[in-house]
């Protein structure tokens, strides 16, 4: 290729302004019409003299360019998203893009750009976009040097611009669809699932199982789904094939519920990435149904009703001992307005409707029988929650420790009764667990809390400590019994908090806390797993009561797996973060819980219709002149260069626009005549034409004699 070449251009510069080079012109104009009414003679040459003089006045000048010529800028967007992952797409994309580079590369007009796409800094996991890419790439590239753009992708492309001028600046666009034909895929899509639900009841979900490709087999007009909810077995379904589904799944915890709905992969299908679908529904509790047995009226009876009574979500129960059956007194049965303690109905027949029971200073006595303290104890192990809080009887023979409660508390009695004053303090663990950890105390420093008088000698044989009392002796336990959850109080003065009692303590907070942990929840779990993600980021932060160091497994959309290790973030945090490649649900497990995430949306387009199509690609290549072709076809892919506004659709290669751009190295310009030769050229035209003109009236007057 030269490196330069001359080009020749006529301009002109006027010996006099544009005003008068005018004025002269339409004086001669004038001129020239008078003297063809009025003489009828020089009809040729005065127009001649006319026009050189002119074209002495103009003073045409030739004017030489030293061009450099400029490659036109070809650009090759390759597709990197996810759903190029999948079968031989990514090999088929490499070696095109090797030929493509070869062939541009010996083409000396052009200069070649290549781009993956989508960028390092393109957040949208959801989508594919190339044409962002392309418009980075190009934007120092004027349109008069744009020879067009060659896309190898699997056409999935979620940012083609609508507007036909738009895609005419960038040049013939060629798409090279890396896929193959009639591809199977099937994918499970939910169109309807709530966020929230209420515990206890049921929500519906509603899904349908689309395919793509050739299916034409009987079997494939129905589909397996598998639902799994939470921890509870799967069941499965059967269902016909594009038709919306509705199942009811009970929600059965507070926070994060899961619903895993999977559905059998086809014969020879893309991917099994979106036949998996988890659907993420929050439980939030409508109202929370206690059952508070009290023994004989005490104080500290009417801070716990309070507690309850002052919530608007709580449902409560209260039965208070007033009358014990050995209590003698002479008072006829027929004037007692008691009524008697319902303990079949509440222990036995409704015992599961309630969510919580409390169970505060009572002994034993001849009203519940034993056998019902069983079903207390089952209730706990199958999910429920209990709330005891000790009184003097529990260090005696009558202490509810002697019954079938004993499996579930996690403190016994010592069979003493400290009545000596002391301050509640929280221990190392109560520092950092979520229900007491961050308590407000007053401000005085002494005694941060009011003081209490009379605790139960109990020893902790399982379960957290979260507060002391009296020389250390355990005052607040808290324990996870097989489903359900405990919590123990070894005193009955925590209404002298509630009084003011020398400035009394945070009673209302830590009782909220304790009811809200016993419920189950998350904000409250000691051992949470909390993620939040910021852009394709995931940031874990895991609750612990230990220090040390965790792995958590992450599996992936692309049904890989990961492991990173959460490091001490505070006392009782530790946090960790996972950068997402892919767009979709991530699974989250510490060996004791799962959570999933969702990196952008739940169904990105770029993991749902995973197939290879043209469509929308085909209106961009149709406004642009270029073509479409298929990889697996084998097309070839010779570049040739071709003269502008052609089309670029060629059957033999891929033709690119030749622009023929340059850039001017410097110019040079000369006069077509001297001056002075060219003031001769006119005088000898206008001695010419005045000698022709008298010959030619000589001629007429001889003619006339």
């Amino acid at each position: 290729m030269n490196n330069s070449f001359s080009a020749y251009t006529l301009s002109f510069a006027p010996y006099i302004s544009n005003h008068a080079l005018w004025f002269v012109i339409g004086l001669t104009v004038l001129f020239m019409l008078l003297s063809f009414f009025s003489y009828r003679r020089g009809i040729i040459i005065r127009p001649l003299i006319a026009a050189a003089l002119l074209a002495f006045l103009l003073n045409p000048v030739l004017i030489e360019q030293q061009r450099i010529p400029i490659k036109d800028v070809a650009v090759i967007v390759t597709d990197r998203s996810p759903s190029q992952n999948t079968g031989e797409r990514t090999a088929r994309t490499d070696k095109a893009l090797a030929a493509l580079e070869e062939n541009i590369g010996a083409q000396e007009s052009l200069e070649l750009r290549t781009i993956e796409a989508p960028l390092a800094s393109d957040n949208n996991l959801n989508e594919t976009h190339l044409f962002s890419a392309l418009d980075t790439i190009l934007a120092d590239v004027p349109e008069s040097r744009r020879a067009g753009v060659i896309f190898l992708t699997d056409g999935q492309v979620h940012d083609v611009p609508q507007n036909r001028e738009k895609l005419k600046e960038y040049g013939p666009l060629h798409v090279l669809l890396s896929g193959t034909h009639n591809e199977n895929d099937r994918r499970l899509v939910i169109t309807k699932a709530p966020a929230y639900g209420v515990v206890g009841q049921e929500a519906d979900i509603t899904f349908k199982i689309e395919s793509t490709g050739q299916s034409t087999s009987k079997g494939d007009q129905y589909a397996d789904v598998i639902v799994r909810e939470n921890d509870q077995p799967a069941r499965l379904l059967m269902v016909p094939m594009d038709e919306e589904q509705t199942i009811a799944v009970k929600i059965d915890r507070a926070g994060q519920n899961v619903i895993e709905i999977e559905t059998a992969p086809m014969e020879d299908e893309l991917t099994a990435a979106n036949n998996r679908t988890p659907v993420v529904i929050n439980g939030v509790r409508d109202r929370l149904k206690v059952l508070l047995v009290s023994g004989q009226p005490h104080a500290g009876g009417r801070t716990w009703r309070n507690i309850m009574t002052s919530d608007p979500g709580v449902d409560l129960v209260h039965f208070t001992i007033l009358r014990e059956p050995d209590k003698l007194d002479f008072t006829p049965q027929n004037e007692l307005s008691l009524i008697a303690f319902p303990f079949r109905e509440l222990f036995e027949i409704k015992l599961y409707d309630f969510d919580l029971i409390i169970f505060d200073r009572y002994r034993l006595n001849r009203i519940l029988p034993l056998n019902y303290f069983e079903n207390i104890a089952r209730y706990v192990k199958e999910g429920g929650a209990l709330l005891e809080i000790n009184g003097p009887s529990y260090a005696t023979p009558d202490s509810i420790f002697t019954t079938a409660l004993q499996d579930v508390l996690p403190a016994y009695p010592l069979g003493n009764v400290i009545n000596r004053e002391f301050t509640p303090a929280l221990t190392e663990i109560g520092k950092i667990h979520p229900v007491t950890a961050k308590l407000q105390p007053p401000t005085a420093a002494e005694h941060p809390w009011g003081s209490w008088f009379r605790q139960i000698g109990v020893s902790a044989s399982q379960g957290d400590v979260l507060m002391n009392g009296n020389g250390d002796t355990p005052l607040l336990i808290l324990d996870r019994v097989g489903k359900g959850r405990v919590a123990q109080f070894s005193s009955d003065e925590i209404w002298l908090w509630a009084r003011g009692y020398k400035d009394g303590g945070p009673q209302a907070e830590l009782l909220r806390r304790l009811i809200h942990w016993l419920m189950k929840e998350p904000q409250l779990e000691e051992n949470a797993l909390e993620t939040t993600v910021n852009d394709n980021t995931i940031n874990i932060t895991r609750r612990t009561l230990s220090e040390d160091a965790m792995n958590v497994k992450i599996d992936t959309p692309d049904n890989k797996r990961e492991e990173i290790t959460l490091e001490p973030h505070s006392s009782g945090v530790l946090k960790g973060s996972f950068t997402a490649q892919n767009p979709g649900i991530y699974k989250l497990n510490d060996g004791i819980q799962s959570r999933f995430v969702i990196v952008g949306d739940a169904a990105p387009p770029e993991l749902m219709n995973i197939h290879t199509t043209a469509a929308l690609m085909q209106d961009a290549v149709n406004a642009s002149k270029g073509s479409l072709k298929w990889l697996v076809d084998k097309p070839s892919l010779n570049v040739q260069i071709t003269a502008p506004n052609r089309h670029y659709n060629l059957q033999n290669g891929i033709a690119l626009r030749g622009n023929n751009s340059f850039e001017v190295k410097g110019t040079k310009e000369q006069p077509l005549l001297p001056p002075w030769a060219a003031l001769l050229l006119v005088l000898f035209v206008i001695l010419g034409g005045w000698t022709f003109e008298g010959r030619e009236g000589r001629q007429g007057k001889t003619d006339a004699h």
